[in-house]
């Protein structure tokens, strides 16, 4: 029976400000904790209770400092080995912390975050519950805008973000033929009009841009079976839609998933199905395009479509274009049986499965300036899993595509505030 990370910690008093098991980004069910999960999770509570009763707190209180954040990491090296920086002194002085680490140091902009359009995923297995010190609720409000504002902007330090899609298909008129709107076009997980929407319902609340939004419609969400081809004018008014009405940012594209129900998957460099949508996005004004590669997994038959493979040709052909490859490619993630496999990681080399093809992309093209490294819940993984591959992960992709072509996300509300991603 599955139970739920949240009553699990619950009944048995955890409180850590950090993960300590693998859990779901609402794309795969998290695989169970590890003996070396359980060991930190262990030296956590011991760590915490010592240092909240030498300083005359509530642990709870306790773990929801700082100095929580900092023994969770410093129990992470106890276990794991030395590979986060922290002090001794963090842990017992709030100040001692906020000197090293200053805040508003760095702009915080994080370009994959997500909510729900108002209902609770938990009954897919996971529950988006994290130990970060409070219980995140399972409720549909839990998934919601106000949620997502409280996650991103109050319990951390995230200065802008960008909505990131959730592959899903508008419908654009009903039986009569009336264009719908709003609500009525439905979507999926998280529409574009509903990214669109809150977009400019938070920008006009703050006064300023704090929000970017993605949108969702790809080559394959609109399709004409008898010609066994994309419905071209039903696309194209999606497309101008997305661009003109909801003033989207960027695309986001799921090649290894299939809303229109074509019966395949598309590759990014397919000259007959991706490329008409560039040209038709490029007269738009729109040329941003945020593709998900690796996690395999997700599609036992279209898994394929999620190597970075075609992400090479489509940027040399399209150069005018920006390609940001998300999750950095990593073909398993760590829920994965693949993930343990031998194959996977070289130890040696710190390469891992089809983040070597991406990094091998740069390599062959040096001059290549328009494909760009997203980490979200790659990073958050692998920290919680296995800190030496999230530190491969990190340098590969600056050592080969530059600091300034690796870009910051978190997967977050998924993860709850990603306060402790950012921390790490």
């Amino acid at each position: 029976m599955w139970v739920p990370k949240w009553k699990r910690d619950q009944d048995r008093g955890v409180d850590s400000p950090i993960p300590t098991q693998v859990v779901s980004n609402e794309e795969f069910l998290p695989i169970a904790q590890t003996e070396q999960q359980a060991a930190w999770e262990d030296k956590i509570l011991e760590l915490s209770e010592k240092k909240a009763r030498k300083l005359g707190m509530e642990r709870r209180d306790f773990m929801r400092s700082s100095m929580g954040m900092a023994t969770g990491f410093m129990a992470a090296n106890l276990v794991f080995g030395h590979h986060w920086e922290v002090d001794a002194a963090e842990t017992e002085d709030e100040a001692a912390g906020a000197e090293k680490w200053p805040k508003n140091e760095y702009f915080v902009f994080d370009v994959q975050t997500h909510f729900t359009a108002g209902f609770s995923i938990g009954s897919r297995g996971a529950e988006f519950l994290k130990n970060i010190g409070v219980k995140l609720g399972n409720n549909p409000k839990d998934y919601g805008f106000q949620n997502f504002v409280k996650e991103i902007f109050f319990d951390s330090d995230t200065d802008m973000a960008v909505i990131s899609g959730v592959p899903g298909r508008e419908i654009d008129k009903d039986k009569a033929g009336k264009i719908l709107e709003g609500r009525d076009r439905r979507g999926g997980v998280l529409p574009s009009w509903l990214m669109s929407k809150s977009k400019k319902e938070l920008n006009e609340l703050a006064g300023c841009k704090r929000v970017l939004c993605q949108g969702n419609c790809a080559p394959n969400h609109y399709w004409n079976r008898k010609k066994n081809e994309p419905d071209w004018p039903a696309l194209w008014d999606q497309v101008e839609r997305e661009v003109k009405t909801y003033g989207i940012d960027s695309w986001k594209w799921y090649c290894h998933t299939d809303p229109g129900r074509s019966g395949n998957g598309f590759r990014m460099d397919d000259e007959k199905l991706a490329y008409p949508f560039y040209e038709k996005s490029k007269k738009l004004g729109l040329k941003v395009f945020s593709c998900h590669k690796g996690f395999a997994s997700q599609s036992r038959t279209l898994g394929h479509f999620a190597h970075p493979g075609d992400v090479e040709k489509a940027a040399k052909d399209h150069p005018d274009l920006s390609f940001i490859v998300y999750h950095s490619a990593m073909k398993h993630g760590t829920w994965d049986p693949g993930f343990k496999d031998p194959k996977n990681f070289d130890p040696e080399t710190g390469d891992f499965e089809w983040h070597k093809d991406l990094m091998e992309i740069k390599k062959r093209n040096p001059q290549m300036e328009n494909v760009y490294c997203e980490i979200g819940t790659s990073f958050g993984t692998l920290a919680v899993l296995h800190p030496v591959m999230a530190q491969h992960l990190i340098g590969k992709n600056i050592k080969t595509y530059g600091a300034d072509h690796v870009i910051w996300g978190t997967d977050c509300l998924w993860w709850g505030s990603p306060q402790w991603v950012i921390d790490a």
